[in-house]
């Protein structure tokens, strides 16, 4: 009896699975049609061939769903970007990494302007989105940590800086991601993870056009100025 009941939990939790799959993968498609803001649940119910009411079961308001679109997101360019770095020399990790996220930016546009594009109105995302939204940072500043560690980074000569905000700041992020990398090397780390998303932000969303469009040597330049720029090695 204990088997059959398992066996039949375990139907259930494989057909709640499923349709939830479905109804994310419909609200993708929204996303496409309509963007972030005209998100609905009811549309996708429609979609769908469910009523709204059967949809609430599985994402009781419009906001929980978009937590959900959001997380997935985040986790899906992290899992892009890290399974491109695979050793090796600093630099040639940097590259990796950066085409890796590019990639997935310019694959799933709509998705991407989901987690970095303008924020959804009304929207306030909850604690839950932290961790997944953190992944992309940390693997870039693992490698510029694991390269310090090696003793291979050029630290140059940046004064540390000079707002104690900052510095306080800085020293929160080294405790939880690179213990003992000096303030100015973080800080060029993180002044680079900000270029890249910018950098991609404009190619996606058209800024670039007439000027650096394909925009593909330009990122392959920029994002080996970047590396040097942080202190890794040729």
């Amino acid at each position: 009896m204990l088997a059959v009941m398992n066996a039949g939990r375990t139907v259930r939790e494989r057909a709640r699975a499923e349709l939830t799959r479905e109804i994310a993968d419909a609200a993708r498609r929204q996303l496409a049609d309509v963007g972030a803001n005209g998100l609905s649940l009811r549309a996708v119910a429609r979609e769908l061939g469910m009523v709204s009411s059967a949809l609430y079961r599985y994402f009781p308001s419009r906001d929980d769903l978009l937590t959900a679109l959001i997380v997935e997101a985040y986790e899906a360019v992290a899992d892009a970007a890290e399974a491109a770095d695979r050793g090796g020399p600093p630099a040639d990790r940097w590259r990796a990494v950066c085409a890796a996220i590019r990639g997935w930016a310019l694959a799933h546009p709509h998705e991407y302007a989901l987690i970095y594009g303008s924020p959804v109105p009304g929207y306030q995302a909850p604690r839950t989105t932290v961790p997944p939204a953190a992944r992309i940072p940390l693997a870039l500043v693992a490698i510029v940590r694991d390269a310090w560690t090696a003793g291979v980074l050029d630290a140059g000569d940046d004064p540390p800086p000079a707002s104690p905000v900052l510095r306080a700041q800085l020293r929160e992020v080294a405790e939880m991601a690179a213990p003992g990398l000096p303030d100015a090397v973080l800080a060029r780390a993180l002044i680079a993870w900000t270029q890249l998303f910018g950098m991609i932000s404009f190619e996606l969303f058209g800024q670039l056009i007439g000027s650096v469009d394909p925009s593909e040597e330009f990122f392959a330049h920029t994002t080996e100025r970047m590396a040097r720029f942080i202190g890794l090695p040729a």
